[in-house]
Order: structure tokens, then C-alpha cells, then sequence
């Protein structure tokens, strides 16, 4: 005997709800240089049908110019292995996953990703100015202290 149609309207829903339920969580960074911001944000879709789109997200705001370094971590992925994640790193000694789960697949994916961000925030310039700036500090003290002569 065929169900009818309010059972088939049943299993539907009943199959929508377990989709939804299941639906991983969405994840955007942006980071603007007009306002100096980075915003991480996290969606749930499943949260957001539940609260009716009052919630189902996170964010955290931070300042670009408080970024020093993007580094790729390792992480071990339970049952699959080995998974990798970009790390932004504050001056504050603050740290924070620019995702909050971990990316499989090549390293080097994930490395280039990190390489774009540095690029962007121009990070890679502060570094090789930082070091310029140190090794003619190091070359200033070095002339200041008296040469030993024999």
C-alpha cells in the first residue's frame, strides 16, 4: 500500500531537518584597509533557521595593524590524518585560527593562502624593514664600543 502524501511530506521534512542539522559551518574572513579591521565571521545555517535568523553567527573584530605574523599550524584531524590551518598572530601575543577547523590536503595550499595574507597586509615589507632596522642598530652599537687594538 503507497503511503499518502502527507507520510511523503513527512519523510521530506523529517530529511530536510537531518541535512540541515549536519550542514558544516561557514566561515569568512575580511579584512578591509579602508577601516583597519579584520572580521572573522562563523554561520550556522542550522542556528540561523532555528533563531530565524537572529543568531547563528560569531564574529571576532580586531585591528589589521595589531597583525605581526600569518603562520600555518598542523593539526592532528581525528580519523584522517593530518590537517593544516592559517594562524593569525597579534602583538598582543593573541592568537587566532582564521578557521576553526583544521583544511586536508597539501600543505602547501594552505601555505599559499597564508602567503596571500601576508602579502596583502604587506607584512612581508614590515619584517625585512624590522631587520634593516635592527642590523644597522646592531652595526650603530658595534662602532660605539672601543676597538681592542694589539
Amino acid at each position: 500500500m503507497p503511503d499518502s502524501l502527507a507520510w511523503k511530506l513527512f519523510y521530506m521534512a523529517g530529511c530536510f531537518f537531518v541535512a540541515a542539522q549536519n550542514l558544516e559551518q561557514w566561515e569568512e574572513a575580511v579584512f578591509d584597509k579602508n577601516k583597519g579591521t579584520v572580521c572573522l565571521k562563523t554561520f550556522n545555517l542550522y542556528k540561523k533557521i532555528l533563531t530565524f535568523s537572529k543568531g547563528g553567527h560569531e564574529q571576532v573584530v580586531a585591528a589589521l595593524n595589531e597583525i605581526r605574523d600569518v603562520n600555518v599550524e598542523e593539526e592532528t584531524v581525528r580519523y584522517f590524518g593530518k590537517g593544516y590551518v592559517v594562524v593569525l598572530r597579534f602583538g598582543t601575543g593573541f592568537s587566532h585560527p582564521l578557521t576553526q577547523s583544521a583544511v586536508l590536503g597539501c600543505r602547501s595550499d594552505v601555505e599559499a593562502i597564508a602567503k596571500l595574507i601576508t602579502s596583502f597586509l604587506e607584512l612581508d615589507r614590515l619584517e625585512s624593514q624590522q631587520d634593516l632596522s635592527q642590523s644597522s642598530e646592531t652595526e650603530a652599537s658595534d662602532a660605539d664600543e672601543p676597538q681592542d687594538t694589539y
